[in-house]
């Protein structure tokens, strides 16, 4: 790919607006952004890129166009009349007590806990399960507006010390730190630059990845390259830490180092997903072995992905979708790594096996049946022992625990089941109540969840969830919100949302549809969702849309559509596909420009899904043919887009949606076309209070745009 760069038009910010018709009738006067004489050459194909000086989120221009778009927005919704009124519904279904399991090291447990609308959830810890909670950690803390989270906690084995990390304002960066567990005090060992890190405890110190301190004025956007493992002595500063492992050959592959629970083996994880290859490869040391050297275990990166699950002694149970789709675990001698010595423990089986852990000298294994849990617990040789009996179909997790446990925890959720707490007894394979969630204003006999499978354009059946009010009729006049994410081998699980109540309690259907590109179904679903077949993704979602409305859920005048990151770009691309299906589209943190999205952070580690533009022409064609950026349309009219970002998305670059949205409102017809552009706030909101009200302000233009008034403006 060779490019082409034209600077015959200055990159400033223009003042004026550009008036366009909104959906209501009534006139939006967006501003009118400067363009510049941009392009570059794919393979003989010149693409135009006007926009390109939003990428500089730094400079003065970009800024003040920030500034004037949020004022735009900001008009908009305020002129919606039960815009306050949703928000404060959203706190009341927010408020009540969220707890996660416990987790132990000795006689110390930790849980979190959020009484109900604190920014962040507080750590907690006590002697014994039955013990006074303290606080340990309480995020809340950390800045005065409450977006600094508590992104890890790792306690050493002897659990006299823990790491915790601290990301502020959403990035993606981490701040290390050092806690005395006795004492709660923090040490004064700090460690920056901390991104796709472990935290592995190895004696007096552990192990964990950084990279060199970005360009100044350039933190959030950079590429993010040479990943290295340090370790780290407790009580010593930074800089005198040990380098582990670099790879300057390979500056985009990623490393990671974890130990065992005994700390007998330190495990280096490589992945190389900037050349395209989803796999990664394993290198162990004893490390009370004289030889101090990683040794391979899966020397090669190639498409097939291995992660340690634990050590049974003096060997590896390894996890792998190598030569089994739905995955499989098998034994590996790390003194004789050769395939043809692995032992199968659990062979590969109809269902995905989504996760592995152990406790108690026990392995369970998660599988995903028609995108619902099933539990299995099984001895270290891979022997049935049961299956743990769930309260009905949904998503469990947790199960992990150490070696001379007696009981594990989990978590069990769905789309009308809040996430509860249950406590499994090894020697009796029971499951008891250990803390449910007391959630007012809730019934959830109110609702109904039902799934059902649809077949996209090529035929394949595709499942999906919705939910509504009992007794809901099906004449084609519902409220629905349509979401979807398709992409990186991530499943869709049902899952609860108290904030999702506010759509259900006026009406809506919540349908979630489990696209290619996931995992629902295994490797061969996520890849048929991928680089050259990604139009499977569009087709699926598309058909989903088709199939509400034939089926008299809904029709396009009612019918919303909404996805985030990955879930961003099919909205976007759909939006452009079909637009005539939809009356609303809420396309969040997207990956928008299709053709510049490897240039930015840790964008290229996306390549195995997407492909890139200048890898082959091939991929290039394919991106450019659906890329959301370069396909809107003005021969069509658009439904209303409220597109959603963040000043510290450093994952999702914001460039992808401002550049975006401004094309919007430059070409499309419809709308209104409209971008909310949160400060201090990530690829996620990075508190509670941001949430709610991001949360309030997409519910409010939903309700506005689909003709609906929420319960509270009744």
């Amino acid at each position: 790919m060779h490019a082409v760069i034209l600077m015959s038009l200055p990159v400033v910010f223009a003042l004026s607006v550009c008036v366009m018709a909104s959906a209501d009738d009534t006139t939006i006067p967006y501003p009118k952004t400067a363009k510049e004489n941009q392009q570059d050459t794919y393979f003989g194909t010149t693409v135009a890129d006007p926009y390109r000086w939003l990428e500089d989120d730094n400079s003065a221009p970009t800024k003040a166009w920030v500034t004037a778009e949020n004022d735009v927005t900001n008009a908009y919704l305020a002129k919606i009349p039960y815009r306050t009124a949703v928000r404060q519904r959203l706190g009341e279904l927010f408020n009540y007590a969220k707890y996660s399991a416990p987790f132990h090291r000795g006689q110390r447990y930790f849980f979190y806990k959020n009484d109900g609308l604190q920014n962040q959830s507080v750590l907690y810890a006590q002697n014994g399960i039955d013990g006074t909670p303290e606080v340990l950690i309480d995020p809340n803390t950390f800045s005065a507006d409450g977006t600094s989270r508590l992104t890890a906690f790792s306690p050493s084995l002897d659990g006299s010390q823990a790491v915790y990390g601290i990301s502020r304002g959403g990035s993606d960066w981490q701040e290390f730190h050092v806690i005395d567990l006795a004492t709660k005090r923090t040490l004064d060992d700090t460690l920056k630059w901390v991104k796709v890190s472990g935290i592995g405890w190895q004696g007096n110190g552990f192990y964990y990845s950084r990279y060199d301190a970005p360009a100044a004025g350039k933190e959030l956007v950079g590429s993010n390259e040479n990943h290295k493992v340090y370790f780290h002595k407790v009580g010593t500063p930074q800089d005198a830490d040990v380098l582990v492992y670099a790879d300057p050959a390979h500056p985009l592959r990623f490393h990671t180092v974890s130990t065992t629970e005994d700390e007998r083996f330190s495990i280096l994880n490589i992945s190389d997903r900037g050349t395209g290859k989803k796999g990664n490869a394993l290198f162990y040391r004893e490390n009370n072995a004289p030889d101090h050297d990683f040794k391979p275990l899966i020397p090669e990166i190639t498409d097939d992905e291995f992660g340690v699950v634990d050590n049974v002694g003096d060997k590896l149970l390894v996890q792998t979708n190598h030569k089994a789709p739905n995955d499989r675990i098998v034994l590996i001698d790390p003194q004789h790594p050769e395939e043809s010595n692995w032992k199968t423990i659990v062979a590969e089986q109809p269902e995905p096996l989504q996760s592995a852990s152990t406790g108690g000298q026990k392995l369970f294994t998660i599988y995903s049946k028609d995108v619902t849990s099933r539990v299995i617990v099984r001895d270290l040789d891979g022997k049935i022992e049961n299956t743990v009996e769930l309260p009905t179909l949904g998503s469990a997790g947790g199960f992990g625990g150490l070696k001379d446990d007696t009981e594990v925890f989990y978590t069990f959720t769905s789309f009308t089941f809040p996430p509860t707490i249950y406590r499994y007894d090894l020697s009796t394979r029971k499951s008891t109540l250990f803390r449910a969630a007391a959630i007012p204003h809730f019934n959830p006999d109110d609702f109904e969840t039902v799934q059902v499978f649809y077949p996209s354009k090529d035929g394949t059946k595709i499942p999906m969830f919705m939910v509504h009010k009992k007794g809901l009729k099906m004449d084609g006049g519902n409220p629905t919100l349509l979401y979807g994410y398709g992409g990186f081998n991530i499943s869709l699980n049902p899952g609860f949302s108290p904030l999702r109540l506010s759509l259900l309690e006026n009406g809506f259907v919540f349908a979630q549809a489990n696209l290619r590109g996931g995992g629902e179904y295994g490797e061969q679903w996520h890849e048929a969702g991928t680089k050259l077949k990604k139009q499977n993704v569009f087709d699926d979602f598309i058909a989903a849309a088709e199939w509400l409305i034939g089926n008299k859920v809904t029709s396009p005048k009612h019918l919303a559509i909404q996805g985030g990151s990955n879930g961003g770009l099919l909205v976007g691309a759909v939006l452009n596909q079909r637009p005539e299906l939809f009356k609303a589209a809420i396309p969040a943190v997207g990956v928008m420009d299709m053709l510049r999205y490897q240039k930015f952070t840790i964008g290229w580690n996306w390549k195995p899904d997407y492909g890139a533009s200048d890898d082959s022409e091939a991929q290039f064609k394919v991106l450019y043919g659906y890329s959301p950026l370069h396909n809107i349309r003005s021969d069509v009219k658009y439904p209303a887009v409220l597109v959603t970002t963040a000043d510290h998305d450093d994952r999702v670059v914001p460039a992808h949606s401002f550049k975006y949205a401004a094309t919007l409102q430059e070409k499309a017809t419809g709308g209104p076309f409209l971008i909310r552009i949160d400060t201090n706030s990530g690829h996620g909101a990075s508190s509670v209070t941001k949430s709610l009200d991001e949360t309030a302000d997409v519910q409010s233009f939903l309700f506005y745009n689909l003709g609906v008034t929420p319960v509270v403006a009744r």
